[in-house]
């Protein structure tokens, strides 16, 4: 049972350095002329920070993903490759 639970942490290790790697890699192509459709994509979440004050301490929340065409052919190798492993 253990092996299978390490397993999928793996996965998901695996699933997230392929989308942050393939959305840097998107971001860079933007810039080249013929892979401008790299770096198409959407970005989702909160535009401006939620914020709780309680005297004591504040807290700031905030989150935005932006999923571009590189991050997820970056996803599909870092699937590919776990398969492979």
């Amino acid at each position: 049972m253990a092996t299978r639970d390490k397993n999928i942490w793996i996965l998901i290790v695996f699933i997230l350095a392929g989308l942050v790697i393939g959305g840097l890699l998107g971001e860079l192509a933007s810039k080249v002329d013929f892979l401008w459709w790299l770096s198409y994509g959407q970005s989702f979440g909160l535009t401006e920070p939620v914020a709780l004050d309680l005297n004591i301490i504040k807290l700031t929340f905030g989150l935005q993903l932006r999923i571009n065409i590189a991050s997820i052919i970056g996803m599909a190798i870092a699937i590919f490759i776990y398969r492979k492993v």
